[in-house]
């Protein structure tokens, strides 16, 4: 990132800042990172993780969690490798890799061209082909027909689980993952001046923002996030917009 000629890189365009003007909601920075839980250890698949250049951020807590996207499957090539987790993959039982649920997860997993469901446990990373969200074992896949097609429009929803004596007409009540505080991650520098010269530009855009520091491997990261007011939708679009302005490797975070 420190690399980009901001002049060349950042072309904000009419849309952005007019979806700036009229949503953005400024918040206060959090004290703990959204994978880590405070006053806990932080398992090693839960750490954030770097894949083909672009880092990836596991969420703690799937409560509320759903999205919509492309799903795919993988088999033989990997049966008997081992997952993210340290178990043996077996294409034959219906677990899932996913980029950022946390691992045990139980995820519904409907067909959307199809209606078909299956619901998996997630014991795996990726996919990190672009555009898919959840990489199914081939038994789960085969209980979406999608098989023979490799790929297909689903919906994802993590399950809840109860936690001792529950009425079966009891609801589990979940946050809304679709509302929150959104921010934009638009790079990440060891040098702060760097991360300071990067948020000068933005608020002079009107942007609200925020640098996080993070500690790793001994080493203070200051990390540079755009406030992307409180709907992940909107996020979203933002992020989308950076990205296309030459921010490759933004990212939502939410806090």
């Amino acid at each position: 990132m420190s690399n980009l000629s901001f002049s060349a890189k950042l072309t904000v365009t009419s849309l952005l800042l007019s979806l700036l003007a009229g949503l953005l909601f400024w918040g206060c920075a959090p004290k703990y990172p959204a994978y880590k839980i405070p006053g806990k250890k932080v398992p090693a698949t839960q750490q954030p993780y770097r894949i083909n250049g672009k880092t990836y951020y596991p969420i703690y807590s799937s409560e509320g969690f759903r999205e919509v996207g492309v799903a795919s499957w993988y088999g033989g090539d990997f049966h008997g490798r081992k997952t993210a987790n340290g178990e043996t993959y077996n294409m034959h039982t219906k677990t899932a890799a996913h980029k950022t649920l946390p691992m045990q997860t139980m995820v519904l997993v409907r067909n959307l061209e199809n209606g078909k469901e299956t619901v998996v446990r997630i014991n795996d990373r990726g996919p990190f082909s672009k555009g898919r969200i959840i990489d199914l074992s081939y038994a789960a896949a085969a209980d979406l027909d999608m098989i023979r097609n490799g790929t297909a429009r689903t919906e994802v929803i993590a399950l809840g689980e109860s936690v001792g004596d529950i009425s079966p007409k009891m609801k589990l009540k979940h946050e809304d993952f679709n509302a929150g505080n959104f921010y934009i991650q638009i790079g990440s520098f060891l040098d702060k001046n760097n991360a300071l010269n990067l948020a000068s530009r933005f608020t002079d855009l009107g942007m609200r923002i925020s640098i996080q520091p993070f500690e790793k491997d001994g080493r203070t990261y200051h990390r540079v996030q755009v406030s992307a007011g409180n709907s992940l939708n909107f996020a979203k679009q933002l992020e989308q917009q950076l990205v296309g302005s030459g921010f490759s490797e933004s990212f939502v975070v939410a806090r």
